[in-house]
């Protein structure tokens, strides 16, 4: 699908070139701090604020976590009419608003006394989330930059996103046991604050520019290319692929730690070699863009996800000794963070990228089921069997079929009829 004519952005768009810092810098340092902050306060907080919530609202674990698995499944509800969003309007006024909404939730988080205010406030924060975190993020990168610089910059912006949890899970401990819970969301909420700014000056205006230029399309081809695209078999193949990935992800992160003490390690050692997970996902995501530049990107992420398999599969066999566990889990690991760069970069290679972040919220959508039901599957699972080698081995066979999925992408022709 051809573009029209170009404009350059008129001055004082904030993209000026006198600058020694390019914009396309200036957005992806400034999306890597958004992104950093927002996950750290709007997602892995919650684990610490669980069981003080829990007490204090006088209630169980199990209901807390609903308003949790609530606001995850609501971003699920939003993700295609958020991409409608970003696809004609650009990422600014909607990220903007999404930060500040999670800003003044996080004020009244810290101010429920009643569990249906907990899920009220919690379905708030799912909105605020699908609206401010990476996939608004991605549809901005993937609209600005140029297909030969888009992995850079998502690499650059999910390695340093990828610390979210290593920041702020200790700082938000630290501040619960000095400050208590309450006080404690409050300050979070004025770190969250930070990011409204960043959205509201950095994030371009423009649903569709690329490295300065903004490129506009004929009114009305927007449905004919998302239809194009449902109707396209490597569409599908790849929400199997990231699907079934993200559910063998979900499932393991879990009950590694209890496998693996299960399997007669110290938990002090099974949360260590579980901790590796984080590390291992930055490193998987320098390893792919680097394979990027000499190997396909569906070729890399099929055999990434085929190491896991092996990884998953061999776990249960080699996990009582230290090394074993050690290497199980580094093999598994090292494509942890992988289907975050590989899918934005997949859906624009094979797509049209004005519809990016449309065809991207059909993706978030069985994708987030998985992350849900996952864990509850492999619960399930593993209370039915009494072990955890057939929760492993449906785990491997999730990352076999991933890696298969994708695999068959990349047999596919990419051409008018998917562009």
């Amino acid at each position: 699908m051809a573009l029209s004519h170009a404009t350059r952005v008129p001055a004082g768009s904030g993209r000026s070139g006198g600058n020694p810092v390019s914009p396309g810098r200036r957005l992806v340092a400034a999306l890597a701090i958004t992104q950093t902050i927002g996950y750290g306060t709007l997602y892995y907080a919650f684990a610490v604020f669980l069981t003080p919530l829990a007490a204090d609202l006088h209630t169980t674990a199990t209901a807390v976590t609903g308003a949790f698995t609530a606001s995850v499944l609501i971003g699920a509800i939003l993700a295609v009419p958020v991409g409608r969003w970003l696809d004609r309007h650009g990422g600014r006024i909607l990220m903007t608003a999404g930060s500040a909404a999670g800003a003044v939730l996080l004020v009244a988080l810290a101010h429920v006394h009643h569990l249906w205010q907990l899920y009220a406030v919690q379905v708030g924060l799912g909105a605020a989330s699908a609206a401010s975190l990476y996939e608004a993020a991605f549809a901005v990168i993937i609209a600005w930059f140029t297909p030969d610089r888009r992995s850079n910059a998502l690499l650059a912006l999910t390695v340093v996103a990828g610390f979210a949890s290593t920041v702020f899970l200790p700082l938000t401990g630290w501040l619960v046991n000095a400050h208590g819970w309450r006080a404690a969301l409050l300050v979070l909420a004025a770190i969250q604050a930070v990011t409204v700014p960043l959205h509201a000056l950095v994030v371009p205006r423009s649903a569709r520019s690329h490295d300065g230029v903004c490129t506009h399309r004929p009114a009305g081809d927007g449905a004919g290319a998302v239809r194009t695209a449902l109707a396209d078999r490597g569409f599908w193949l790849l929400a199997a692929g990231f699907t079934a990935h993200t559910a063998a992800i979900s499932a393991l992160t879990v009950h590694l730690v209890a496998a693996l003490t299960a399997w007669g390690h110290p938990p002090a050692f099974a949360a260590t070699i579980a901790g590796l997970l984080g590390v291992l996902s930055v490193t998987g995501r320098l390893v792919t863009t680097g394979l990027q530049r000499r190997y396909r990107t569906t070729t890399v992420t099929a055999t990434i996800f085929a190491v896991q398999a092996v990884a998953a599969l061999a776990l249960p066999v080699v996990g009582a000794s230290v090394a074993g566990a050690t290497g199980a889990v580094i093999g598994f690991g090292i494509g942890f963070g992988v289907a975050t760069i590989a899918k934005p970069v997949l859906l624009a290679e094979r797509y049209d990228t004005g519809r990016y972040a449309t065809l991207a919220g059909v993706l978030v959508v069985p994708m987030t089921l998985a992350k849900a039901g996952a864990p509850l599957a492999a619960a399930a699972l593993h209370a039915v069997t009494g072990s955890y080698t057939p929760v492993l081995a449906a785990t491997a066979a999730c990352c076999a079929v991933a890696a298969a999925a994708i695999a068959a992408v990349g047999t596919l022709p990419v051409g008018p009829s998917t562009r």
